[in-house]
């Protein structure tokens, strides 16, 4: 809840800053380590944004992929939580470089 509360106050906020009155649109980009259920978070969407410049956007959410480098073996190599193992050599020493995201990516205004 507190998430989606977080981007209702960032778009009003923004709101200000770019002069818009309403979003019609939101898309949202989150990583697999960024502890985010996609769909509790469209369900407290729709609540936060009652009676707010929000109210009735859509919310389109892009999974984004996770990544991390090796340290072991130099080479970048997907993940899909922490504490992954490296799939070519075993190592558990992963720097992660993609994957806990959770940004605005766009919205669509008026």
């Amino acid at each position: 809840m507190s998430i989606a509360e977080g981007v209702v106050q960032l778009l009003e906020e923004q709101s200000l800053a770019q002069n818009y009155t309403r979003v019609k649109h939101v898309w949202l980009e989150i990583g697999p380590l960024a502890a985010v259920e996609s769909e509790a978070l469209r369900f407290c969407f729709d609540a936060v944004t009652r009676n707010t410049l929000a109210e009735g956007a859509l919310l389109d959410i892009i999974d984004l992929p996770g990544e991390a480098w090796c340290l072991g073996c130099a080479t970048t190599v997907p993940i899909t939580q922490r504490y992954d193992s490296c799939v070519h050599c075993g190592s558990y020493q992963l720097q992660v470089t993609r994957g806990d995201e959770l940004r605005i990516k766009e919205l669509e205004v008026e």
